[in-house]
């Protein structure tokens, strides 16, 4: 009885609520509504399109919102590129130094090419493993760095893209509302000039580093990518360079981008070209700041090493 008793009085187990597709709509549909309620209540002026002007205004809003995480990842990147990677570089004469006396030490012989490879596999072994020490000390890991940055923006990304596509379905208030070549913000852009304007501004994303070099620095890049090659026919290994595939992939994205935007609806186009336009701003002015960081870092550099030179004064006569 009293085992009857306690299995009575024992609380249900606790589940989650089931969320039915039903559910989901309705929070979509609520979205939509307050996204109507905010075009109405802001004070947008008459001469102004309406709920354009209100795409254009969350966009901003939201990757402004979103800005401190790519300040995050770019302070990482600095850090990696100032801190970490000239540590490693100090260390390569002296790991080359201690591995070779340790294989002469362990009389380790063979041919020279054997040996060279041998050589060269224990340097690349504890220079990682002191890199990887160094980016764990430092908080600098290029992983998080490279993917936390891109998908922080991606909810805010597909969740606003759904509402206006859910927005743009008859009955609708923004089909009464035309915006540049737009003739309606819930038709395709007829004359294709916006999804071309999102293609051009996803691949100067792509291309906006370059826009800040010198003709230094470019003949430095071009340097480093022809000693790379040569290594790479001489029988090396191809590094990978994550930025180089972040770049491949996204000159892939900026035309496919071209052919979606040109079926998607005006709403939708119109807020992924001012997301991009946005972006675009942003990564200029982020490497435009680097690039300046970077040649200050190298005025300083070479100020150390090549000190003024002072005239000696000559001794006044007695």
């Amino acid at each position: 009885m009293l085992a009857l008793h306690r299995a009575r009085l024992r609380s249900p187990i606790l589940k989650p609520p089931y969320r039915s597709p039903t559910d989901r709509r309705f929070f979509v549909q609520s979205v939509c509504n307050g996204f109507l309620d905010l075009a109405l209540a802001l004070p947008i002026p008459p001469s102004l399109p309406t709920y354009s002007t209100t795409i254009i205004i969350v966009t901003l809003v939201t990757r402004f919102a979103l800005l401190p995480v790519s300040i995050w990842g770019k302070e990482r990147s600095r850090r990696l590129e100032e801190i970490v990677i000239p540590e490693v570089e100090k260390l390569k004469p002296l790991v080359s130094k201690r591995v070779l006396e340790e294989m002469k030490a362990a009389g380790i012989r063979g041919d020279k090419k054997a040996l060279q490879k041998m050589h060269s596999e224990k340097c690349v072994q504890v220079l990682t493993a002191r890199r990887k020490e160094l980016m764990k000390e430092h908080k600098c890991n290029p992983v998080p760095t490279i993917v936390i940055p891109p998908l922080s923006q991606l909810p805010v990304f597909v969740g606003f893209t759904i509402v206006l596509s859910r927005l743009s379905v008859v009955p609708t208030p923004l089909d009464s509302e035309s915006f540049f070549t737009l003739t309606s913000l819930i038709h395709p852009d007829p004359t294709m000039t916006l999804p071309v304007i999102l293609g051009f501004l996803t691949m100067a994303n792509v291309e906006s580093g370059n826009w800040v070099m010198n003709a230094a620095e470019k003949e430095q890049k071009r340097a480093v990518e022809a000693q790379e090659e040569k290594r790479v026919a001489a029988g090396g290994k191809p590094r990978i360079h994550p930025g180089n595939i972040i770049k491949s992939v996204l000159r892939t994205a900026s035309v496919i981008r071209i052919i979606i935007a040109a079926m998607a609806p005006g709403s939708v186009t119109l807020y992924w070209v001012t997301s991009a336009a946005f972006g675009l701003v942003q990564t200029w002015y982020m490497e435009w700041t680097d690039a300046l960081r970077r040649r200050r870092g190298m005025a300083v550099h070479l100020a150390k090493d090549n000190p003024p030179i002072t005239p000696n004064k000559p001794k006044p006569r007695k």
